[in-house]
């Protein structure tokens, strides 16, 4: 199953690694998440790394897990990557946060982490230094704007978003573990119609604010913002589980340990997301007390 992570969308776990990933040529399956066509129905589903074609399980659900073999992907391996992908950003937040580090700065630091993270997600492969370094950036940048916040908008913000965004993780991984919910075509499907319009409806709202000054439609503020940072944090918890499905599947077919760091880069990604909007919320709502 595809997530709808920019990272994982675009092309799932690396063909050049030997995981099938979304291959276009490869012939669609039944219930396989990494069919080219995730939706299509008819062959029964393959392991990429077995010698013989395994049988699926229900649909939804993961398939049955490869053999360990040496120099395959592991959840080990997933939570020791992210851990450091994602303990970068808040050390360097930190950083960014005691040192004040200028508005002005933190811009430019978003820039150079979204040029890197697009860099990555374009790239065939892994590559830990970039994944490493857009961390580093993207974690100026959020302790740039949450100090920013915390000092003139709304004081304890920041703290706020963080535990919302670790309550967050905490709630759909146990609800996915669960079965609670259930990554299937249909979920996939409305996800990515959601985010897309929107992400395209925030860019409109971009386009006023920066040609009509004010906040463009008003998408983020008022009630409207309210309404809008909330469908923020709902779909950031989607792709949530979106990731983890993909995460679940990769380590079942036994996909490259090198692919641990997309794994990690992805799911960082997301949590960026869930913080980014989550701090916004609460702007929004203490500035209108």
């Amino acid at each position: 199953m595809r997530s709808s992570n920019p990272v994982f969308s675009r092309r799932g776990f690396s063909r050049d690694n030997g995981y099938a990933g979304f291959n276009a040529t490869q012939q669609p399956q039944a219930g396989n998440p990494y069919a080219a066509n995730p939706y299509a129905t008819g062959a029964q589903p393959t392991n990429p790394y077995a010698q013989q074609p395994q049988t699926a399980g229900q649909p939804g659900f993961p398939p049955a897990a490869a053999p360990p073999q040496a120099g395959r992907m592991t959840m080990d391996d997933v939570v020791a990557r992210t851990s450091m992908t994602v303990g970068l950003v808040v050390a360097m937040a930190a950083v960014a946060w005691i040192t004040d580090l200028s508005l002005g700065l933190a811009l430019g630091a978003m820039l150079i982490a979204l040029v890197l993270g697009l860099v990555q997600s374009f790239k065939r492969k892994a590559s830990p230094p970039l994944i490493l370094a857009y961390a580093a950036f993207e974690g100026l940048f959020l302790g740039a704007i949450s100090n920013y916040v915390d000092s003139y908008i709304a004081e304890g913000a920041a703290m706020q978003a963080v535990l919302g965004t670790m309550a967050v993780f905490a709630a759909v991984l146990f609800m996915y573990k669960a079965r609670i919910i259930r990554v299937t075509r249909r979920f996939y499907r409305f996800v990515m119609a959601a985010a897309i319009g929107f992400v395209l409806l925030m860019g409109i709202n971009l386009l006023f604010a920066v040609f009509g000054g004010g906040d463009g439609l008003g998408f983020r503020s008022g009630g409207l913002g309210i309404l809008f940072g909330v469908i923020g944090i709902v779909l950031g918890a989607a792709f949530l589980a979106l990731d983890f499905k993909q995460v679940e599947d990769g380590i079942a077919y036994g996909a490259p340990r090198e692919e641990s760091w997309l794994a990690a880069f992805g799911l960082t990604l997301t949590l960026v997301w869930i913080y980014l909007e989550f701090l916004r919320l609460i702007a929004i709502l203490q500035s209108s007390d």
